[in-house]
């Protein structure tokens, strides 16, 4: 679920088709998780908006499944990154299984403010389901910005309740080292060692 207001999915999908024809980088975010995977990867974009982010790691040679509660949005990166897989799906009830994807992630990325724009009190939830839909040794990376209503201490609280611990962050996407000035965040997770985070709600 989220919390965009109406008209926000017309506006994003121009404003982020006008930056690629301006020749924007909108690739930060895909190099950052291709550094962490193997070549030809099994990647999760979670919340994938228009499908910038999941197409890049795509033309980088992994295999991409793009899911976004937002059926505008799907659609344009249906008609925009042909290649990948863009499904509709909500993250606080992903079931990859269901949705038939048996076989685990490496990796999850979770960018462009998906975590704030979160249906309120269902974060941990979310990360979760991502959690379980990536292999126990595999990444999540997760970016978004602090002045956003969502603070960085309730993003770690909710983490460690996903099941998750935190092994890196920065403070962008390129490797800026982490500072409490910082305005954003991104952070590299994974599973505790050992621990499951439990099956999934119906």
């Amino acid at each position: 679920m989220s919390a965009h207001g109406p008209g926000h999915a017309r506006w994003y999908i121009e404003r982020f088709r006008r930056l690629a024809a301006e020749g924007a980088d909108l690739a930060g975010e895909a190099r950052f998780v291709d550094a962490l995977v193997a070549p030809g990867g099994r990647i999760l974009d979670a919340g994938c908006g228009t499908g910038r982010v999941g197409a890049e790691l795509f033309r980088r040679g992994h295999a991409v499944v793009g899911a976004d509660v937002d059926e505008e949005l799907v659609a344009a990166a249906r008609a925009d990154h042909p290649g990948a897989t863009w499904v509709h799906a909500d993250l606080a009830t992903l079931d990859a299984a269901a949705l038939g994807w048996p076989e685990p992630f490496d990796a999850a990325v979770l960018a462009g403010n998906v975590m704030p724009y979160l249906a309120p009190d269902t974060e941990a939830e979310v990360l979760r389901r991502v959690g379980l839909a990536v292999r126990p040794d595999g990444v999540l990376a997760v970016g978004f910005g602090l002045d956003r209503g969502y603070s960085l201490a309730a993003f770690d609280v909710d983490l460690r309740s996903a099941g998750l611990r935190l092994e890196h962050r920065f403070a962008t996407w390129d490797l800026r080292p982490w500072t409490r000035q910082a305005g954003f965040a991104v952070s590299v997770l994974r599973r505790h060692a050992g621990r499951h985070p439990g099956p999934l709600s119906r």
